[in-house]
């Protein structure tokens, strides 16, 4: 397969500054990238990979057109990232290798559940009874969708997805633990993107809810009656506990934990590895992780905080004298 670079402005927009004619049979990165290639910078700290690049052709700002090698071509777009994200786009679209419509042989799908004509279901995936699958969407394989969940349009479910299992819900009686029946679904917006084996669990009594545009990657928990606002992305293996409500635009790094009943309001950046445990109203980038250090050393480091308190104490009281 091949595009021109006309074929790919008219289609993406830019500035082309080269000749239009030149085909591109592939994307790659500026480093590895040969004639056939196009690639692209993103980030000014590796305009040295630019200047010895042997791609066809270059995605650059304006700022760093004059960093590229004579006889390469360029196209000069406003965010190079988000240009190169939608060419990417394009040649999936053009490659024959989107997702076809319709349900696979191997997978189940019960008769009382909606699947869009335009949805896409892959082998081995279950749709259970009373769930809606949206238009566009697409449940690659061993994807399961639990009774009376809803996914929107234009959804991606990678593989081994759960949607809808039940919430951890038990009450203690004794020495043993009785079954909370969760009675709520999971409902999913338009445009969402869940990773492969990630599990976001059915309400106890109100629904799962995960608005428009949120993007999860691999291995992520959702508990129940979890709220997730439109546009939040989190990264792998976060877990979100039971009845937490995220705001929009939230970013959650990788292996975070949001403890349950919490909020976390809009604009909110959670760094990898933090544990939350507090809610969270005013929009900025929050922190909690004990640095690495050699095991001795962070044994006596975590000796002095557990002293931390009485230290307080100790230095009041001498303030006090002095």
């Amino acid at each position: 397969m091949h595009l021109t670079l006309a074929f790919i402005v008219e289609a993406l927009g830019g500035t082309l500054i080269g000749h239009p004619s030149i085909e591109i049979q592939g994307l790659a990165p500026l480093e590895s990238a040969q004639i056939e290639h196009i690639s692209f910078l993103s980030n000014p700290r590796y305009q040295a990979q630019l200047r010895s690049t042997r791609a066809a052709c270059v995605i650059v700002s304006a700022a760093m057109q004059d960093a590229a090698p004579q006889g390469v071509a360029l196209i000069v777009a406003d965010n190079p990232y988000l240009y190169f994200a939608r060419l990417t786009q394009l040649w999936r679209r053009h490659s024959g290798n989107a997702h076809a419509a319709g349900v696979h042989p191997s997978s189940v799908v019960d008769p009382t559940a909606v699947v869009d004509a335009t949805a896409s279901i892959g082998p081995l995936c279950v749709v259970e009874r009373g769930a809606r699958i949206g238009p566009g969407t697409v449940l690659k394989s061993r994807v399961t969708v639990g009774e009376d969940c809803v996914i929107g349009a234009r959804c991606i479910l990678h593989s081994g997805v759960v949607i809808g299992a039940d919430g951890f819900g038990f009450a203690p009686d004794g020495e043993r633990w009785e079954k909370i029946e969760q009675l709520g679904a999971v409902r999913i917006g338009d445009d969402v993107e869940i990773g492969a084996n990630s599990c976001i669990d059915r309400g106890a009594l109100q629904d799962t809810v995960i608005e428009d545009g949120v993007k999860l990657d691999n291995l992520i928990q959702i508990g129940h009656n979890v709220r997730v606002g439109r546009n939040t992305a989190m990264a792998g293996c976060a877990g979100v506990a039971g009845s937490a409500s995220i705001g929009p635009n939230c970013t959650i790094g990788g292996g975070a934990v949001v403890l349950g009943h919490l909020t976390i309001g809009p604009g909110v950046n959670i760094s990898a590895a933090t544990v939350v445990t507090k809610s969270i109203s005013k929009p900025g980038h929050y922190t909690g992780v004990f640095p690495l250090d050699d095991n001795a050393s962070w044994e006596r480091n975590a000796a002095t905080l557990k002293q931390l308190h009485s230290l307080r104490d100790r230095i009041k009281e001498l303030e006090k004298k002095t």
